[in-house]
Formats: structure tokens, C-alpha cells, sequence
């Protein structure tokens, strides 16, 4: 919308509050840019040996943890990396079942503590399953209880009362989409391996769709003689459904195309 006024003072504090938000968000994924040590690297190896070995990632959060988590395994799944998302309250009721020795927990809670999540830790254990967690507090249980810790910690939140998950749900999607692209470059995963998971794009016709998908056949064409008049050819396209007609010669042979925009032009 164009503006046509200045506008009214409260109206500029919103776009000065705005723009602190973001501010705030993006100093903290500086912070956590610099958390980034050798636990990074090592989740990397893990969910590249768990996917070589045709396992899958399981993610799972709680409220908005859980949120930015179906993102992930959403993510995940795209870049060819097989991933499901466990609802954490459901999981001790049955859920728990789609969890197999071998697969990875990548399980996301800022606070490290919270009681769904740290119920579930010990029946993930008796699976057999890998848990790489993403906490803002390298002390808590789920940090400790688990095989790796990426540590996404944030030095507040953008709230105003240092209270909604805003600059930490940034980071965990911020190192989540870190992990999710490197762990692709590792795999050697191609546009083309993309292409294979998103054949409805853009990029995916691109890549995947072929000329003799779409092309008229033989039969489907408008072919005509040099000699056919102007009348003829544009009774044929009419016949045909097409733009276009196929000139040929007494063998068959192409001698040129005659188009619709070639009769509106002459």
C-alpha cells in the first residue's frame, strides 16, 4: 500500500519496535553461530550414518519447540533424509511404536526440562534409539541424558517481557535448517535428488519434465503442403486444436512452419 501521509507517531514506534525485534532475533543467531562446536559436527555424522543405514529421524518438541520441529523433519524429508515427527504427549500411549533400534531422536526443548520430554528419555533408551538435543541450558536433563547437545542458547528472547519463544524458536529452526543443509552436501544430495521430492515445483518440472512429455505426436499435428492455401492451413489449426502447422515437402519433408501469428501479421 502506498503511503499518501505522514503517518501518526504510534504507527512509526510500530516499525521502530519492528524492526528491534528482528534485531534482537538476529543478534541471537549470532550468539548461537558461535555455540557451534564439535557436537554440531558429530549430530551431522550421526543422522548421515542413521540415514545410510536406512533408519529415520525422529522429531519431536513441545508447543512451539514442537512447531519448529515438524518444520525440521519437514526439511529433513525434502532434502532426502527420511524424517517423522513424534507428538511427545502422545508418545508414552502407543506413539512410542514408531521407534526402532538405530533411528535418532532429535529432540528440541530450550529449557532442557521440559516433563513430556524427560518422561519419554528413559523408554528411548531401552529402544535402542540415538538422541541429539537442542537446549538453551547445557546443564539440563535432557542436555546430559543425551548421546549429543547442540547447545542453541540465546541471550533473550525479542518478547518485550523476555517471555514468548521468539529469538530461541529462531535458533532451533536456524540450527535445524544448519544441520538439515550440511547433512545434504554430506550425502551428496543433488538438485536432481530434489527435484525426485518436489516433482509439483517449479524446480521439479524443470528438471524432471521432458519435451516428449508434452509434444504433440505425428498424429496430433497439422501437416500440410507448400501449396495448401492460406484457408486450408487455418481450417487444419482450427481441426487440430494447435498454433502451428508443419510445411512439407512432396516427401515429407520439412520445409517450414506456418503459424497462426504468421497469418494475423501478414
Amino acid at each position: 500500500m502506498r503511503r499518501t501521509r505522514p503517518l501518526s507517531p504510534n504507527l512509526e514506534a510500530y516499525i521502530t519496535k519492528g524492526g528491534r525485534v528482528i534485531e534482537l532475533e538476529a543478534a541471537a543467531l549470532k550468539t548461537v553461530q558461535r555455540h557451534l562446536d564439535e557436537n554440531f559436527a558429530l549430530a551431522v555424522e550421526a543422522m548421515r550414518e542413521v540415514i545410510q543405514s536406512g533408519r529415520k529421524i525422529i522429531v519431536t518438541g513441545i508447543g512451539k519447540s514442537g512447531t519448529i520441529g515438524a518444520k525440521i523433519a519437514s526439511t529433513l524429508s525434502s532434502t532426502g533424509a527420511p524424517s517423522i515427527v513424534l507428538d511427545a504427549v502422545n508418545a508414552s500411549h502407543g506413539d512410542l511404536g514408531m521407534i526402532a533400534g538405530g533411528d535418532l531422536l532429535l529432540i528440541l526443548s530450550y529449557s532442557g526440562e521440559t516433563e513430556e520430554i524427560s518422561r519419554l528419555i528413559p523408554s528411548i533408551k531401552r529402544i535402542g534409539a540415538h538422541i541429539v538435543a537442542l537446549t538453551g541450558n547445557p546443564a539440563s536433563t535432557l542436555a546430559r541424558e543425551s548421546d549429543l547437545h547442540i547447545n542453541v542458547h540465546v541471550p533473550r528472547e525479542a518478547c518485550p517481557l523476555n517471555l514468548a519463544p521468539t529469538s530461541s524458536s529462531t535458533a532451533m529452526l536456524a540450527v535445524g535448517d544448519a544441520l538439515a543443509m550440511v547433512l545434504l552436501e554430506a550425502r551428496g544430495f543433488k538438485k536432481e535428488d530434489f527435484a525426485t521430492f518436489h516433482p509439483g515445483g517449479t524446480l521439479g518440472r524443470n528438471l524432471l519434465l521432458k519435451v516428449q512429455d508434452i509434444m504433440r505426436t505425428a498424429e496430433q499435428m497439422a501437416v500440410l503442403p507448400g501449396t495448401a492455401t492460406v484457408n486450408q492451413a487455418l481450417a487444419l489449426l482450427a481441426q487440430m486444436h494447435c498454433g502451428a502447422a508443419a510445411v512439407v515437402d512432396g516427401r515429407g519433408h520439412l520445409k517450414g512452419i506456418y503459424t497462426h501469428g504468421d497469418f494475423t501479421r501478414g
